[in-house]
């Protein structure tokens, strides 16, 4: 009786030990996937202002704006005209410029925003690509953007994702020394029984394959409760801290981050036991 209580704690404890680190891993991902959605968000409102001649025809702007708007990683484009540039610098400004000082100085331009899957590893390469294309239309005088804010995110977002990285590849490291320790401590308390079919003949396969189908189910299991954990951490963090973290547009990766941990989990329960379970054999 009291092995059997032992060994149902044993099950309990590596079921708890595979919910637990999963359950990090999880949020790890979450995290991850909302810093690399934040990083490139941020990327797509930066604009890049694209610097006419004064002296450029609306026409000749239009011509321009159509090549740009073609680009494959442009998003969006805005014609300001002069005459809407002072209107718009006159509402910040709260009084007319243009009448106090006689003229109109701002120039025409035009404002462009990039697609958002404009990847951070390859952002230098189609700045330096924009820039080069548009600088040759006629009436562009250049083009002008925040280099520093996007060398920054960039910069952010490899910090981040070398951070969790890491951390994850530590955490599956742990999961599976846990997993192992447990595992010998199943075994042990079935060594008589193990000890008993080795001496009728019994493979190592044949022995193992119980453990295997058990980790199996732990694993499994364990990214389950692991999933609605996240689940539950992501709800009460999205109401509590009044975060957009539960819209409709995020369930499909939550849904796949879920699946995940599931697969994770039994790969790593399988793995551990495998190896923990031959070792033995093969010493004993």
């Amino acid at each position: 009786m009291k092995n059997k209580v032992n060994l149902w704690g044993t099950h309990g404890a590596t079921v708890l030990g595979i919910t637990l680190v999963l359950f990090m891993l999880g949020l790890l991902l979450v995290i991850e996937y909302h810093s690399y959605r934040l990083t490139h968000d941020a990327q797509e409102r930066i604009t890049y202002k694209v610097d006419l001649s004064p002296d450029i025809s609306d026409s000749i702007a239009l011509a321009d704006m159509a090549v740009v708007e073609k680009m494959p990683y442009v998003k969006h484009v805005d014609y300001i005209s002069k005459q809407k540039a002072a209107e718009i610098f006159t509402e910040d400004l709260g009084e007319d410029f243009v009448g106090f000082i006689g003229y109109n100085p701002l120039y025409p331009s035009l404002m462009v925003n990039f697609r958002v899957d404009l990847l951070p590893d390859n952002s230098s390469e189609v700045l330096d690509r924009f820039c080069e294309e548009v600088g040759g239309l006629e009436g562009v005088t250049g083009v002008a953007y925040q280099e520093n804010v996007v060398s920054e995110l960039r910069e952010v977002f490899y910090k981040l994702s070398w951070f969790l990285i890491v951390f994850v590849v530590l955490l599956l490291v742990i999961t599976i020394v846990l997993i192992a320790s447990l595992i010998r401590i199943a075994i042990y308390a079935r060594k008589d029984a193990i000890g008993t079919m080795r001496m009728v003949g019994a493979t190592a396969g044949f022995i193992t394959r119980p453990f295997l189908w058990r980790s199996v189910l732990y694993g499994a299991l364990g990214g389950l409760i692991a999933s609605l954990l996240t689940a539950i951490t992501l709800w009460v963090s999205s109401n509590e801290f009044d975060l957009n973290l539960m819209a409709p547009e995020h369930w499909m990766w939550y849904g796949a981050i879920a699946v995940v941990l599931i697969i994770v989990g039994i790969a790593i329960a399988w793995v551990s036991t495998a190896v923990t379970v031959r070792m033995y054999i093969a010493k004993n």
